[in-house]
């Protein structure tokens, strides 16, 4: 018996040694693999709207200017200053693992807090789960800023927790404070963590001080602290703004501050916006916070541009089923959860959810599914029947598979959407690459090896996509109102629309013909559409086309009709 006894203990540590094995080499295999899906041209929408496109404009200005007609140019940039640097060197790839680097520094703030409340098996398990997710991958593999949110914002709630244990250690508050500010610097979700923790700083430090210690003048000042912590981060960008428009968070809160409210969060009502685009009924609509688990889809909008894993809802429901090992435990999982749903809630009243904008809610969720897998473990060992302990093990064994092999099972799928070997290979030109997913990009090349510094280029429906147009230009819609169209509607003659167009400067158009089609059919009389046929045919001199895409020199006088012999498809 007693010898036996050190023999089962070697086994089951064996067995142990080979499972935190298996979880690392599928933690490097993890990190391999979006390295290799990293590694390819940006052609996501954000990155050549906003998050690369800007800072190649601040450098091609030589600093930070302002950009009235881009509202992204107003938002906070702490991450886009970050791919500044690569970008001032030619590099567009390198802003990928910049952003990619703030999902492994959540995931070390997340091993860390695991391992300390349960164990490093756990810890392993945690971070293989959250490094997984679906829209985790996603984001690691974009130039985009969520993942900093979502970095900042864990890591400000975590240091609470540790500053909780000894409240006179205020550095951890301010430092909590500070990464909270830099969360609101690098998107601006982030004042959703300030609204909520700025709330929970004075409420936790009552429900965690002994009742002799407990004092609301010291739970007032504390939350104070953390907020003006927050907020002297911040400021920067908010002088900015303060300067540049005299809204510090333009463009939101544009009643407050008496200034134009452009942001996703004002005009038309959340659900009358579903009911109108995408048909739904307002009870489809009301349980948005619980679909956004299980019908996520990249690149559509109707079902939220992304994909969590169901079982992101489903563990943490577990999390609660066993008593915590002491009262402070007990607070931080009710914290965790209270904080998902209300950051979840908030951000679902924004006009056009996506599912990274609940970036910040999905760390503490994966805490919770943590504590929710381990609490059904410990319940499980406590079935006295052998046959149906083994059972249950079985069960949920194969539970953690399932919510493993479905982020696997998306990660696979990525690799035949973004194909980085073809490209990686050499297979794939980068020209070709990029002309695959915008196919603007053959026209935006051939404009900036033809068209010179003195030109001006009106782009016309073309996503609002300029970081791979180098050359002088101004996009057509503004504030979803086509400037061009407009114009149209109030001109008399050919000579109004040129008039308009030379008074701007422009000497060039690129128009993606099918959708600017459509859209004088549905927007302009029959009158309108044949004045500006006249314009076009007499008066646009065709340069370029590819796909959909087309460049026209704009001639005051009319032209003969001329067709440059470029590329060009159907």
């Amino acid at each position: 018996m007693n010898a036996s006894s050190p023999q089962g203990n070697d086994c089951h540590l064996s067995t142990k040694s080979y499972f935190v094995c298996g979880l690392i080499i599928l933690f490097v295999g993890l990190i391999a693999a979006i390295i290799l899906l990293a590694s390819v041209p940006p052609v996501d929408r954000d990155s050549l709207t906003h998050h690369l496109y800007i800072p190649r404009l601040y450098l091609n200005h030589g600093g930070i200017f302002e950009i009235p007609e881009i509202d992204f140019s107003y938002f906070p940039m702490n991450l886009e200053m970050l791919y500044m640097l690569p970008l001032a060197f030619g590099n567009d790839i390198i802003p990928k693992y910049i952003h990619f680097l703030f999902a492994l520094l959540t995931s070390a703030f997340l091993y860390y807090y695991i391992k300390v409340i349960l164990n490093r098996t756990a810890a392993l398990i945690g971070v293989l789960f959250f490094l997984s997710l679906p829209v985790i991958v996603k984001l690691s593999i974009t130039a985009y800023v969520d993942l900093g949110l979502i970095f900042f914002s864990s890591a400000s709630l975590l240091l609470i927790f540790t500053w909780l244990k000894d409240t006179a250690r205020v550095r951890y508050l301010l430092l909590a404070g500070a990464c909270c500010g830099m969360a609101v610097g690098t998107k601006y979700n982030g004042l959703i963590d300030l609204l909520l923790l700025t709330m929970f700083v004075p409420v936790l430090y009552q429900r965690c001080s002994p009742q002799d210690k407990q004092s609301n003048v010291n739970a007032f000042r504390y939350g104070t602290v953390f907020f003006m912590a927050a907020l002297l981060t911040f400021s920067p960008w908010a002088i900015r703004n303060s300067i540049w428009t005299g809204n510090p968070l333009y463009p939101l809160f544009g009643s407050i501050f008496g200034t134009e409210d452009t942001s996703v969060l004002g005009g038309m009502n959340f659900f009358l916006v579903r009911k109108f685009l995408y048909h739904e009924s307002w009870w489809q609509t009301l349980l948005i916070p619980l679909r956004i688990f299980f019908e996520g889809q990249d690149d559509n909008p109707k079902y939220f541009d992304g994909q969590l894993n169901p079982f992101l809802l489903i563990l943490p429901l577990f999390a609660f089923t066993v008593h915590a090992r002491n009262n402070q435990e007990h607070i931080a999982k009710q914290t965790l959860a209270i904080f998902s749903f209300l950051y979840i809630i908030l951000a679902f009243f924004q006009r056009d959810l996506r599912i990274r904008y609940i970036g910040p809610a999905i760390v503490p969720l994966v805490i919770l599914s943590i504590y929710g897998f381990n609490n059904v473990l410990i319940l499980a060992k406590k079935i006295q029947k052998t046959n149906v302990r083994r059972f249950v093990f079985t069960i949920l064994v194969l539970v953690a598979g399932a919510a493993l092999l479905y982020n696997v099972f998306y990660i696979s799928s990525l690799f035949s959407k973004v194909q980085p070997l073809t490209y990686l290979s050499g297979k794939t030109s980068k020209t070709d690459y990029i002309s695959h997913f915008r196919p603007e990009y053959p026209v935006y090349q051939y404009a900036n090896q033809h068209l010179s510094n003195n030109s001006k280029t009106l782009c016309v429906f073309s996503g609002n996509r300029g970081y791979y147009l180098n050359i002088p230009h101004s996009f057509d819609f503004h504030n979803n109102q086509s400037i061009l169209c407009n114009t149209i509607k109030r001109a008399s003659t050919p000579a109004d629309i040129l008039i308009y167009l030379q008074q701007n400067g422009f000497t060039h158009l690129i128009i993606r013909n099918d959708l600017w089609q459509q859209w004088l059919a549905n927007n302009l009389s029959t009158e309108k559409r044949v004045l500006f046929e006249r314009v076009r045919s007499n008066n646009f001199h065709h340069m370029f086309s590819y796909d959909q895409y087309s460049l026209y020199e704009i001639h005051s006088s009319p032209q003969p009709s001329q067709i440059n012999p470029g590329k060009e498809t159907p």
